[in-house]
C-alpha cells in the first residue's frame, strides 16, 4: 500500500516536470519571436532617422575618443540670439534683419532656436519677416522674443557701471543699456541654454552657423567668450595716451601683423554654463573693477560691450578665445577717412574665407 502511494507521488512529480519542460520551450520560443518582430520594427526606426541624427552619433563618438567636450548643443538645438530695437517700417536695419534671417535659413541644416531681443513695435516687423522668410525658404525656425525693458532691468548692475565709461554720449537708460545686454546675457538666457551666440542684426551668413558653434571645442579651460578682431583702427585711436606712454605695447596694432587690434562685438560666443557658475564674472564687471582697467590703459571708449571686451582681452586674455576674422569680416570703412588712410589696410585685411559679412556703420552687404 505504502509502495502504490510513493509510485503515484513519483508519477505525478515527472508529470509535473514534464509540464514546466513544455512550459519552458514555448517562454523561450515566444520571447525568440518577440524579440525578432522587436529587432525588425528597430531596424526599421533607425532607418527612417535623419542621416544628420546618425552622423551627428557617429561625431559624438569620434569626440569621446578625442577628448573633446560633446556640449556643443542640446537636443542639436542651436541658439542663436540678436538684438533688434527701434526699428520703423523705413528702418535700414529692416533690410538687414532680413538678409540676415535669410541667410541663417538658407545655409544652415541645424534646429535654431532664433531669441530676439526686441520692444514692441519692433517686435511687430521681425515676426512679419521672420514668417515671410520661413515661406519663401519653406523652412522653420522657433522664434522667442524678449522684452528690452524687463532684460535692462534685470541687468541694471552692469549697464549703470558701464555707461559712466564705455558711452559716447550717454541718454536714457534705455538707449544705454542696449550696448551692454550681452554683458549679462547668462541671467538672460534660460538655464536649459549652455551656449549660445549672438550676432548684429546687420550681419550675413554664408555658411551653416554649426559651423561658428564648432568654435566652442576650441575654447581654453577658462574662457568665458568668443569674439573677432576690430578690423579698424579705432583702439589704436582710444589707445593714444597709453600707447604713447608705452610705445612698445602692441595693443592698438593690427592683428594682421601679430598685435592686438581689441574686439568686434557684431559675433560673440558665450559659455553660458561658465558665466552662471563663474566665482568672479560679477566681480569683472563690478564697478571697482571696470575702474581699475579704465584707469590703468587711459582708456576712453564709446563703443559699449565691444570696448568692455577689449580691455578684458587686455587683462585677462584667457578668458576670451579669439575667433577666426572671417567670422566677423567687418565692412566699415568710417576711419580710413578719420586720419587712418596710410594703415587702415593692415587693420582691414584679413586672410581668411569670408564665412560671415558684418554691414557695421550702414555698410552695403554684398550680394554672394
Amino acid at each position: 500500500m505504502r509502495h502504490q502511494r510513493l509510485l503515484r507521488v513519483l508519477a505525478a512529480l515527472a508529470a509535473a516536470c514534464l509540464g514546466l519542460y513544455v512550459l519552458q520551450i514555448y517562454l523561450v520560443s515566444s520571447t525568440s519571436s518577440s524579440a525578432s518582430v522587436n529587432d525588425d520594427n528597430n531596424n526599421e526606426i533607425l532607418q527612417q532617422q535623419p542621416q544628420q541624427q546618425i552622423r551627428g552619433r557617429v561625431d559624438a563618438a569620434a569626440a569621446v575618443a578625442s577628448g573633446r567636450s560633446l556640449a556643443i548643443s542640446k537636443n542639436d538645438t542651436y541658439n542663436v540670439w540678436c538684438i533688434f530695437t527701434k526699428v520703423t517700417s523705413n528702418s535700414p536695419i529692416k533690410g538687414k534683419f532680413r538678409i540676415l534671417v535669410d541667410s541663417l535659413l538658407k545655409h544652415t541644416s541645424s534646429r535654431l532656436v532664433f531669441h530676439v531681443i526686441t520692444d514692441q513695435n519692433s517686435q511687430d516687423i521681425a515676426v512679419q519677416t521672420v514668417e515671410y522668410i520661413m515661406r519663401v525658404n519653406k523652412k522653420s525656425i522657433k522664434v522667442q522674443y524678449y522684452d528690452v525693458l524687463k532684460a535692462a532691468r534685470e541687468l541694471e548692475d552692469i549697464v549703470s557701471v558701464m555707461t559712466q565709461y564705455f558711452s559716447s554720449k550717454p541718454g536714457t537708460y534705455y538707449s544705454d543699456a542696449l550696448f551692454f545686454l550681452s554683458l549679462g546675457l547668462h541671467r538672460i538666457a534660460g538655464e536649459d541654454q549652455d551656449l549660445a551666440v549672438m550676432v548684429d542684426a546687420d550681419t550675413k551668413f554664408r555658411v551653416d552657423i554649426k559651423l561658428l558653434f564648432e568654435e566652442f571645442h576650441n575654447f581654453g579651460k577658462d574662457a568665458l567668450f568668443g569674439l573677432g578682431p576690430e578690423l579698424t583702427p579705432v583702439y589704436r585711436h582710444v589707445l593714444y595716451i597709453y600707447r604713447n606712454k608705452n610705445p612698445k605695447t602692441s595693443f592698438g596694432e593690427p592683428s594682421y601683423l601679430g598685435g592686438y587690434a581689441g574686439y568686434n562685438s557684431g559675433v560673440i560666443l558665450f559659455n553660458l554654463k561658465r558665466l552662471r557658475e563663474s566665482l568672479e564674472y560679477d566681480q569683472i564687471v563690478g564697478r571697482d573693477s571696470v575702474e581699475h582697467l579704465v584707469k590703468k590703459y587711459d582708456f576712453k571708449g564709446h563703443l559699449g560691450d565691444q570696448d568692455f571686451y577689449t580691455l578684458l582681452g587686455m587683462e585677462r586674455p584667457e578668458l576670451i578665445h579669439t575667433i577666426d576674422c572671417g567670422w566677423n569680416r567687418q565692412l566699415c570703412t568710417w576711419w580710413k577717412d578719420r586720419g587712418y588712410s596710410d594703415v587702415f589696410a593692415n587693420y582691414s585685411r584679413c586672410n581668411s574665407d569670408t564665412k560671415l559679412w558684418h554691414g557695421n556703420c550702414n555698410t552695403p552687404i554684398p550680394n554672394d
